[in-house]
């Protein structure tokens, strides 16, 4: 039950979906923290519930677009000003855009390359100096298995989770002599909020649970589980690895 306490965590995406999911494991585990989303109704909901249930403040809601450098300074102040500093991140946001190359818009690719891409780098620029501070900390970067693999669609998808990828192990081996932690985690079909709304049809996802070894989707705990493994000081000799949380999908 406390193999986060006293440490003070920052998620962003974290209205719903993973986010919210590692927000709630984080919590019975001892950690307090800030969660950031441009849902701001959904994410005080969920801060509220975590809340209720540890009979304590221990989230903090602050609305956090990851393309905004000016939004992660204020969620980083807040885990500053309420909690004492801040020892883990985890950049969780992220869009979908299931389109091929040529279909994509510049527009579209823009959009998803802000959010996915630059967000991450945006999330870990803000966080370092306050970890720095505490000694060190744990970065947990959010990819997919499409930071792996390719497939038919999702060029821009591709692109950013694949970037993902490499600026994990780029900021595992600058920042490993300060004590702060960067690995990436790759989710496979996991179903949330997001998954649904990308694939609304069973007709369309039922193709992907079979090409699944383990021929199901995951539930978003089950990567919360592998986010609270390598935010803890469990974790603690781990960086600039990627962990693949897709039921065999990429192993084939």
């Amino acid at each position: 039950m406390d193999r986060l306490k006293g440490k003070v965590a920052l998620i962003s995406g974290g209205a719903r979906g993973q986010g919210a999911a590692e927000a709630r494991l984080f919590a019975s585990e001892g950690a307090k923290m800030v969660i950031g989303d441009v849902r701001d109704d959904l994410l005080k909901a969920t801060a509220d519930a975590i809340n209720a249930k540890a009979g304590a403040t221990v989230a903090r809601a602050v609305h956090l677009d990851v393309t905004r450098a000016a939004d992660w300074r204020n969620a980083v102040e807040t885990c500053e000003r309420e909690f004492g500093g801040l020892d883990i991140l985890v950049n969780n946001a992220g869009i979908a855009n299931m389109k091929g190359l040529e279909q994509t818009s510049e527009e579209e690719w823009d959009a998803v390359v802000n959010v996915n891409q630059k967000g991450v780098w945006l999330g870990m620029k803000s966080t370092i100096p306050a970890m720095r501070k505490r000694g060190g900390g744990s970065i947990i970067n959010i990819s997919s298995i499409f930071g792996l693999i390719g497939s038919s669609g999702s060029t821009a998808y591709h692109g950013t989770k694949g970037a993902v990828r490499l600026l994990t192990k780029a900021a595992a081996v600058q920042y490993a002599p300060e004590k702060i932690r960067v690995n990436s985690i790759h989710p496979g079909l996991i179903l949330t909020p997001m998954v649904e709304e990308a694939i609304p049809s069973q007709a369309e996802l039922q193709p992907i649970v079979q090409m699944t070894p383990m021929g199901r989707g995951a539930k978003p705990e089950e990567v919360g589980m592998c986010v609270l493994f390598l935010a803890s000081d469990e974790s603690s000799f781990v960086t600039g690895a990627e962990l693949a949380v897709d039921g065999g999908y990429s192993a084939q």
